[in-house]
């Protein structure tokens, strides 16, 4: 295939969506299809994927990268961090610090390593994914799963402080085993520089929300949802960017602390970003997850394939969970909330694509096994997250109330239309739920209830047709009980709101309301609309 960016583009968006979808279809995480079609479309299968394009997966992956982080910290809901501020700190060190060590120690054993160099594959496989944890959570939030005590919350702060530290740590085992030397004082200074690139992303993060509020509110600069979403992500991925050429903050916690401070600062355009944030990822997560299955090494991986499970599976049993258990040493979380960890936080995807080539491009020895383990680990962890966690937090968490400021909610805006054969109340009706459904991007119901078998049910479709062409709609025409029927009709599909005629063609004229109509506001427990 010639060195066609364009095509590998389309290709890379078109397949890697198909992919995705596929794997849904099969019950699987659409991420797994996704890889599964990068590693199609790589140098080692199809070669389908220009040079030029694999040059740009860095950049791709931390504008994808940025995304999720955004959508993180647009979700973060800073009274129950409050509630959980040491349980989220704690998460943020030990885990990822504990599964570290141990893989280290089991690399030695495994592969031969020295210390410093299995301390580095300790480093890469440690880390966790805001690519898979973030969607999981944040979809948690919207369902109210955990929501009380602001599990999911403690979560995704936990595993962006942890990929502060294990980057920081990864860059000085880096330099140290590429140079053959390393200097006493970077050891000492470390957890200053842990604290330093914190303090000073959050103080970034701040001002990012900040100017972002100003050119909205006072400004008026933007004038839409979509001019929002592009001041607000250039200068979160302009943060980002800052933070490779001057490495004193971390960038993406910057970028997750402006989301979070755009919360308190613009509740009312928190809530568009949200959504936009919410269909950029569509796109980034495809390029993310394709990119990581091209960059896979078939043969290395066929190579550590079993060693590379037993490390991983060691790494989380012996070193991880002795993490989670000091995180939530002393919280008022139960037992099964702490197993929630399980799933909820061990998934590897985004961070170990970003550097697991590394070592092998500078030279350093067994450069090869770290990125096949870092392979592995996406392979194997990454898909099975994505899995778990909607998969177990039913069974391990409490659901909660949701709070709509805080999160998306996922309902979905139902219009129930009860219609009768009268020309003038049945378009009415129709254009009242037509417009209301185009409003909240839902769906109609129409409902036709008749005493007996009648000829005005097929022109009534017609008209529904026709009236809500561009409105997902489904008609329904059945005999029995006017009142009765409407209301086990809409609590059969879920009606979020009924629409109806105030007076029926049976009701009195001289009645303001009809008998009908009266039966179902009086009965109904959702709201009724009368024309």
């Amino acid at each position: 295939m010639p060195d066609n960016l364009l095509f590998s583009l389309i290709a890379i968006l078109l397949l890697g969506f198909i992919g995705g979808q596929i794997a849904r279809k099969l019950n699987a995480p659409p991420l797994l299809g996704m890889m599964l079609t990068g590693i199609l479309l790589g140098s080692q299968s199809l070669n389908l994927i220009a040079d030029s394009a694999l040059d740009l997966a860095n950049e791709l992956r931390t504008l994808a990268v940025m995304v999720i982080l955004m959508r993180a910290g647009l979700g973060l809901d800073r009274d129950k961090l409050a509630q959980q501020g040491t349980v989220a700190l704690r998460l943020g060190f030990l885990p990822a610090l504990t599964e570290a060590i141990a893989i280290s120690v089991i690399a030695i054993w495994l592969f031969q390593f020295d210390w410093l160099t299995g301390l580095l594959l300790g480093c890469v496989i440690s880390a966790e994914s805001p690519a898979v944890i973030v969607p999981g959570m944040l979809r948690l939030k919207t369902l109210g799963w955990g929501v009380s005590k602001g599990i999911a919350d403690a979560i995704l702060t936990g595993s962006a402080l942890s990929d502060v530290l294990i980057l920081l740590l990864f860059s000085l085992l880096l330099n140290f085993l590429s140079q053959g030397n390393i200097d006493a004082q970077d050891l000492w200074l470390l957890p200053i520089k842990v604290i330093a690139q914190i303090i000073l992303g959050i103080i970034i993060g701040y001002l990012g929300a900040k100017l972002v509020a100003f050119c909205h509110s006072k400004l008026k600069l933007t004038q839409n949802s979509v001019q929002d979403t592009l001041v607000t992500a250039t200068l979160a991925l302009l943060a980002v960017v800052l933070a490779e050429q001057l490495p004193y903050f971390s960038g993406y916690l910057a970028v997750m602390a402006m989301g979070f401070f755009l919360v308190n600062f613009s509740a009312a355009l928190v809530r568009r970003l949200r959504q936009e944030f919410n269909h950029l990822w569509i796109v980034a997560e495809i390029f993310l997850f394709v990119l990581m299955g091209a960059t896979i090494e078939l043969k290395t991986l066929e190579n550590v394939l079993l060693p590379g499970i037993l490390l991983l599976i060691l790494g989380l049993i012996v070193g991880r969970s002795i993490g989670w258990y000091l995180a939530t040493l002393g919280s008022n979380w139960t037992l099964k909330e702490k197993l929630f960890l399980l799933p909820g936080n061990s998934a590897k995807a985004t961070v170990q694509a970003a550097i697991g080539a590394i070592p092998l491009s500078q030279g350093i020895p067994g450069g090869d096994i770290i990125l096949a383990i870092a392979a592995l680990s996406i392979l194997i962890t990454a898909p099975l997250g994505a899995w778990a966690i909607p998969t177990f937090a039913p069974k391990l968490l409490t659901q909660d109330e949701v709070d709509p400021t805080k999160t998306n909610t996922i309902a979905t805006t139902v219009i129930l239309g009860a219609v009768d054969a009268a020309p003038d109340s049945a378009i009415a009706i129709l254009s009242t739920v037509a417009d209301l459904a185009r409003r909240t991007n839902g769906k109609a119901i129409i409902l036709h209830v008749h005493d007996l078998i009648e000829a005005d049910a097929a022109k009534l479709e017609l008209l529904a047709n026709k009236l809500l062409l561009d409105v997902p709609h489904q008609f329904i025409s059945i005999p029995g009980d006017i009142a009765p029927e409407i209301l086990r009709v809409a609590t059969e599909y879920q009606a979020t709101a009924i629409v109806m005629a105030k007076q029926n063609r049976t009701s009195l004229k001289t009645n303001l309301i009809g008998s009908v109509s009266q039966s179902i506001l009086t009965d109904s427990s959702i709201p009724v609309i009368l024309i």
